[in-house]
């Protein structure tokens, strides 16, 4: 009967997107023209059985409509948390892309409390943010705007949505970091924190909104936010050849799975067609970034005088981006690059989680605001393969534990959008195996970053893997 159920719901699923777009109630929630919008998202009750690229799409957006469970925070009475280190995605935001020849979305970059996604402490968020001035950032930090404010988006910039996204995840993880667990007290001071974003507002915007809502008290004074150059965070270790090389070699495998998928080409001719502009233009200006954004909003995707980009254009191009996630997978070339990418970050980490194993009391909270092309080579290097592409203010957080029972040994745990992913990590598939521990020992992390990742080089340090040609 639950099969029989389940296949119904997802029969009526596919059906609905066998319809045309269907217009939204013309209430005006959002401040756009209501004649110009129509829904192209469904309501989404189930996982649909297979791989599905319009459900991915909706994972992807990661609208912010119900409460979210989430695994932080768990563990036995007698262990104590004595660290927690924060990697997220920038929230919901504008297309970095434009389609040639169409109009662009026409998103409203204004915050406002009475508009659909809120939060009740947007408003107070926009007022604190007015009065930044005695927040200590570094270099151009310094001059980006603390919120997005514009009536039209402009290309890469946060969204409301965004900053939804991102007061609901401090929200989170106030409840379970402050209130629960009592990570960061009243008094809490800046050397407390480790705050690092890149230098793009998105991202800045994001870590704030984060912050916000998270910390027991929002003090500028105590918000010392450093620029990091590099959206994977390789700070003064970025001389890497061999990153650089199976990099390069993970793009040309992107592009022969794209040339030997003749559905894909067609969707490229019929839509070059409609805007008017050679096949190559159109593929250049990466349509799918721009597509998601009006997926992600509900409103209905381009059209000129030729014809419209439709549901079918969008479902293909998001089927092959699923489908070069499972080949990149299977190929290790990505592996290899993220090993090397992602190792200055997780020395960094492990560093800071021994010296705080060690007695140290600061840095107890790190947020590094970061980008997909941060998490996902991260993801890939922890071994944490099920984990899907990072969605819209992703969160990949590493908890640190002490056991009160032995007060000297200490434990990880990795959670991934809330979901513990501690034991399908490389280092630790095997430990919970052996072992009734609910997380795994510090020493198992320190070993895979201070010498298994560079196993598969057949070297012994970072500086020798990334100057040793592959056999």
């Amino acid at each position: 009967v639950i099969v029989l159920e389940i296949s119904l719901m997802y029969m009526l699923y596919v059906l609905y997107f066998s319809v045309h777009l269907i217009p939204v109630n013309p209430i005006r929630e959002d401040g756009l023209n209501p004649k110009s919008r129509k829904r192209i998202m469904p309501d989404l009750l189930t996982e649909p059985p297979a791989i599905d690229p319009v459900y991915e799409a909706h994972i992807y957006c990661n609208i912010p409509t119900i409460a979210e469970r989430s695994m932080e925070g768990h563990a036995p009475h007698y262990f104590k948390l004595v660290s927690v280190q924060v990697l997220i995605r920038h929230g919901d935001r504008y297309p970095l892309y434009a389609i040639p020849k169409t109009k662009r979305p026409d998103i409203d970059c204004m915050l406002l409390p009475s508009r659909k996604p809120s939060h009740p402490q947007l408003e107070a968020f926009i007022k604190h943010m007015s009065k930044g001035s005695a927040a200590q950032m570094d270099g151009s930090l310094s001059s980006l705007p603390r919120y997005p404010s514009h009536s039209l988006c402009e290309m890469g910039e946060l969204t409301q949505t965004g900053v939804v996204q991102h007061l609901r995840n401090g929200q989170l993880l106030r409840e379970i970091y402050i209130n629960k667990h009592k990570l960061l007290l009243s008094d809490w001071t800046a050397k407390q924190l480790y705050l690092e974003t890149t230098g793009k507002s998105r991202t800045l915007q994001s870590a704030l909104a984060l912050l916000y809502t998270f910390l027991p008290d929002f003090d500028w004074k105590k918000i010392n936010m450093r620029h990091q150059w590099s959206t994977i965070f390789c700070s003064g270790s970025c001389d890497c050849p061999m990153r650089n090389h199976y990099l390069e070699e993970e793009q040309r495998r992107q592009y022969s799975l794209r040339v030997k998928n003749n559905d894909l080409e067609k969707i490229y001719v019929d839509m070059a067609k409609i805007v008017g502009i050679p096949t190559r233009q159109l593929r250049a200006s990466n349509p799918i970034d721009s597509l998601l954004c009006y997926f992600c909003h509900n409103v209905s995707f381009p059209c000129t005088k030729t014809g419209c980009i439709g549901m079918e254009h969008f479902k293909v191009i998001k089927r092959h981006q699923l489908e070069d996630e499972r080949e990149r997978q299977e190929k290790k070339l990505y592996f290899l690059y993220a090993l090397l990418a992602t190792h200055p970050l997780l020395n960094q980490t492990v560093n800071r989680l021994q010296r705080i194993a060690e007695g140290k009391k600061e840095e107890v909270f790190v947020l590094y605001s970061a980008h997909d092309v941060t998490l996902s080579p991260v993801l890939s290097a922890l071994g944490i393969t099920e984990a899907r592409f990072p969605r819209f203010a992703a969160r990949l957080v590493f908890e640190l534990w002490q056991d009160g029972k032995r007060p000297k040994e200490h434990f990880i745990r990795i959670l991934y959008n809330g979901a513990d992913v501690t034991f399908q990590t490389s280092f630790c598939k095997d430990y919970y195996k052996r072992s009734s521990k609910p997380m795994c020992p510090l020493e198992k992390f320190v070993t895979f970053v201070k010498r298994d990742m560079f196993l598969v080089f057949n070297s012994t340090s970072y500086y020798d893997a990334c100057r040793r040609r592959p056999l």
